[in-house]
């Protein structure tokens, strides 16, 4: 974030990107929801010899549509996805279609967690979780290395440790 004239901010894409191993992990997790509806439709249209057309008809499109999602969105939320810290707060830029810009300042940062979900431990990554004060929610940064993620938490511990609350 920057200052223009007068005192207006400018917002700029916070400058970190997320682990390049991430767009194997969004990979592996789209292709695991559409497997979820694909693989009963094709178990029962191998079993119900008379419906078998209408069951593995739309096997066949929901394993389309999920492959090219599977290929194609992780390439554009690496693209997108974005994170910095600094002094005075958490920066996170997230999404696709409606991208999502957070804030969190140090001050109201309440708990930093570090999470790695098994395919998140396969691909050695892990997600921050920054909770604060906000009625929005918890600031994710999800899809970091998990060393990045562990030294990442301990950095936002020390700063908000150091960080003076905030008295609004």
């Amino acid at each position: 974030m920057t200052r223009g004239e007068g005192t207006a901010v400018v917002l700029r894409p916070p400058r970190n990107t997320v682990n390049e191993r991430a767009v194997g992990w969004w990979r592996a997790q789209s292709l695991l929801l559409a497997a979820a509806p694909v693989v009963p439709l094709v178990v029962l249209g191998a079993l119900i010899e008379p419906a078998r057309f209408w069951l593995l008809l739309p096997a066949a499109v929901l394993a389309g549509a999920g492959t090219a999602a599977a290929v194609l969105l992780p390439l554009w939320w690496f693209r997108t996805h974005r994170w910095e810290i600094t002094e005075d707060a958490v920066y996170v830029r997230t999404g696709f279609f409606w991208q999502e810009w957070r804030i969190a300042p140090m001050s109201r940062i309440q708990t930093v967690d570090t999470v790695r979900g098994p395919l998140e431990q396969l691909f050695r990554l892990a997600t921050v979780t920054v909770t604060t004060a906000s009625a929005k929610g918890a600031v994710r940064i999800a899809g970091l290395d998990h060393e990045v993620a562990a030294d990442l938490a301990r950095q936002l511990t020390r700063i908000t440790r150091d960080t003076p609350g905030d008295a609004t």
